[in-house]
């Protein structure tokens, strides 16, 4: 058994995944990089597929990989990985990371509050005008999520006009508009990504991904609701967790 020690009384599939975790953390297999199948490991570590499918489902447990639907196994980039953070931008939260973001303009029309499920928070009547804001965001030209912006158009007049192919929302809101954000409430879940945003994103339908729903806040109150659906191969959240 290649590297492996059957008189250990390490199970092989401890080993295996060791093995496997060992030729990522080395660099054998970069982030994005796709496992062999689990024919193929098992005639490597000579094993069977049941061993390397023990020891590839610890390891995706964990996120060091990720299955996508009919394409196989991939090393996850971790690289991306969301902690504890102010009331920024996406544009922020990457750059603060090291990445280079961008966003494509998927739609961006005027809706009224009734055709919207936003939270009371907001405080709308049915008639109040919203921009809705779809864009795709991408890391270094990958794409990473689908956000759907919506702010209230009395809030910001004229901000329906501008054109956001190329233009910070955050930004503008601040130089334009003089908005200073003060908080935000994220909630975060988990499922899958349905068949409109797959192609988008370009993963299979159903591929793991979060969902998060986001309501800020300046000194006035709410300004913005936004939905997301980010990746869940390239997306993280890790918070520090401490008693005080």
């Amino acid at each position: 058994m290649k590297g492996l020690d059957p008189t250990s009384g390490v199970p092989l599939y401890l080993q295996v995944e060791r093995s496997l975790r060992h030729r990522i953390d080395t660099g054998e297999w970069v982030a994005g990089a796709q496992l062999p199948s689990e024919e193929e490991l098992g005639r490597h570590y000579e094993v069977s597929r049941v061993t390397i499918r023990q020891a590839v489902a610890r390891l995706v447990d964990r996120g060091l990989l990720v299955r996508e639907q009919g394409r196989g196994t991939f090393v996850r980039d971790t690289s991306l990985t969301a902690g504890a953070r102010g009331v920024t931008s996406f544009t922020t939260e990457l750059a603060e990371l090291g990445h280079a973001s961008g966003a494509k303009v998927l739609e961006q029309t005027v809706v009224t509050a009734a055709e919207c499920d936003l939270p009371p928070e907001m405080g709308l009547r049915p008639g109040d005008r919203l921009l809705r804001l779809r864009r795709l965001r991408t890391d270094s030209a990958r794409p990473v999520g689908v956000q759907t912006a919506l702010l209230p158009l009395d809030r910001f007049p004229g901000l329906d006009g501008l054109d956001f192919g190329d233009r910070s929302l955050y930004t503008t809101l601040r130089e334009r508009y003089g908005l200073v954000p003060r908080e935000a409430i994220e909630t975060f879940t988990v499922g899958g990504v349905l068949d409109e945003d797959a192609s988008t994103l370009g993963v299979a339908p159903g591929a793991h991904a979060f969902y998060v729903e986001r309501l800020t806040f300046d000194a006035h109150g709410p300004f913005e609701y936004v939905r997301s659906v980010m990746r869940g191969d390239r997306y993280q959240v890790r918070l520090a967790l401490r008693n005080p």
